[in-house]
């Protein structure tokens, strides 16, 4: 991506490096480098050991064995204070903001701006104004983080890193929640750090995304480097080969069966601002899925996506219009009640709303179905077990057993731990919000399928997302949502261009 200022010194390596966590080799003698003014995109499926380097290299942890060499000479970071002042900075792939503290709070936390009377809030604020408007996103720095959306919640994360001037920045998943435009915003806040010299290491899911700022690029699988190459010489299919060893795609939608009768039937739908009322965030919208349809809905964030599906499962107060399971009206009925009628959401952010993250990973997969397990009125822990066994299997989970903590998993088994507790349920109708985000390849091409299977069985299944490519993979049907309202509505034969153009985005040649 750099193509004004040339640095390319090398600023950090990492030589051979090993983690071990009990039995397990998580990384295998990695070797890897970042260079000044660059940026360093490091690809691969989730359980490769891509965030464990990075936690290694940041001071989130010690490397088994193997050293970090830092302006040529071998380093070692303590903790996380001890690699920034180095300047050295991480924004995680999981948001790490604490939602009660304001967003000044969260930006300046840790390293608050000292006055002759304590804390300068007056200054932190001025701070965090500016970075907030660089990364356009003007709100008030007092603002709580629980009453921002996810998306927004990113930005602030980048802001938080951005508050310091560092001369590394690692990107862990750092537009996982942003919309194009905010996506676009990131980038030209990248081209501005390299000008500066800053190295930049860029881990993302989005692979097409990722090219785009790539200087050069590493693969890695199963904690072994599998291959590196320069942006000149490298294309998606070049990633994809190496990360899963194939070229793959996400799937089309499921076909040789006809679909049943209208499940969900959204009916003239209002949903308004919780802060401005007389702002519409959902604007009057009709919207039918047939059993065993399986229906996208596309937008760019602010669309409305994300408080149409919540609406539906009880969790948005609906301001006017009607909701109808099998023709009747769920609008009065609680979340606990949609959920035994056959509504599941997965929603966007499954670390906080989808798992609980002291509970092991068979617990995550029967919390919400509890009655099946009950024998006499008493939850019995060998049918919940034989329960949680089942759904494994059933979903495909990658783990040893149901006794593991849930935070063990990789970010694609945990959501399909998510999923796979909304199937225990036997839903009616499945909403999923961005099933994907935070998902390498391969994991969302399992649960795109996982999805397309439930749908041939009578499922009906609706999902958002904001990755285009995302819409032309199962769905039959993609609804394109703009301002609160459905702006277009197309078939799988559809461009990417006339999707995007719909959705108000602007189209690239």
């Amino acid at each position: 991506m750099s193509d004004t200022t040339h640095f390319d010194n090398v600023v950090l390596e990492a030589r051979n490096i090993v983690k071990t966590y009990g039995g397990t080799r998580a990384l295998k003698g990695v070797n890897f480098e970042i260079r000044e003014g660059t940026v360093t995109t490091l690809f691969g499926e989730n359980g490769a050991g891509k965030s464990t380097l990075m936690k290694i290299l940041s001071g989130v942890e010690q490397p088994t064995a193997g050293e970090i060499v830092l302006d040529g000479e071998p380093v070692t970071f303590a903790s996380t204070n001890d690699a920034r002042d180095r300047g050295i900075s991480i924004i995680h792939q999981e948001l790490s903001l604490a939602p009660n503290l304001s967003v000044r709070d969260n930006i300046f936390m840790g390293r608050e701006i000292m006055g002759t009377f304590g804390v300068d809030f007056a200054e932190e604020s001025r701070q965090a104004r500016a970075l907030l408007e660089d990364l356009q996103l003007p709100i008030d720095p007092d603002t709580l983080v629980a009453d921002l959306r996810v998306g927004q919640q990113q930005v602030i994360e980048i802001a938080r890193a951005l508050s310091v001037n560092s001369r590394i920045l690692i990107m862990d998943e750092p537009t996982s929640a942003l919309a194009a435009a905010e996506v676009e915003v990131l980038f030209g806040i990248i081209r501005d750090l390299l000008a500066r010299g800053v190295a930049i290491v860029y881990i993302s899911h989005h692979l097409e995304e990722a090219l785009e700022v790539t200087d050069h690029a590493v693969v890695l699988r199963d904690g072994t480097m599998t291959a590196r190459g320069e942006r000149a010489d490298i294309d998606l299919e070049w990633i994809v080969r190496n990360m899963v060893g194939e070229n793959f795609d996400l799937g089309s939608p499921p076909t040789g069966y006809e679909f049943g009768d209208t499940v969900l039937s959204v009916k003239r739908l209002t949903v308004v601002d919780r802060e401005n009322p007389e702002r519409a965030i959902v604007n009057s919208l009709n919207l039918d899925i047939k059993a065993g349809e399986i229906v996208c809905i596309y937008g760019l964030m602010g669309a409305g996506r994300t408080e149409l599906l919540e609406a539906v499962a009880g969790k948005e107060a609906v301001a006017a219009g009607d909701i109808l399971l099998d023709g009747s009206s769920i609008l009065g009925d609680s979340i606990a009640n949609r959920i035994d009628a056959g509504i599941g959401l997965v929603p966007e952010d499954r670390q906080r709303d989808g798992l609980v993250q002291t509970f092991d990973v068979g617990t995550n997969l029967t919390l919400a179905s509890l009655d099946a397990s009950l024998v006499n009125g008493v939850i019995s822990r060998r049918v919940e077990k034989q329960r949680s066994k089942e759904l494994i299997s059933a979903v495909t989970v990658k783990t040893p057993g149901p006794e593991l903590p849930i935070g063990s998993l990789s970010g694609g088994n945990q959501q399909k731990v998510v999923i796979g507790k909304i199937i225990a349920t036997n839903p009616r109708v499945m909403l999923l919000d961005e099933p994907s985000r935070g998902i390498d390849v391969g994991a969302k091409g399992e649960v795109f399928r996982l999805l397309a299977e439930n749908a041939r069985n009578g499922l009906a299944v609706l999902y958002s997302t904001s990755e285009v490519g995302e819409c032309l993979s199962i769905a039959h049907r993609i609804i394109v949502m703009r301002r609160g309202r459905i702006s277009a509505e197309f078939t799988p034969d559809v461009s990417k261009d006339m999707i995007m153009a719909a959705s108000g985005e602007a189209v690239t040649a």
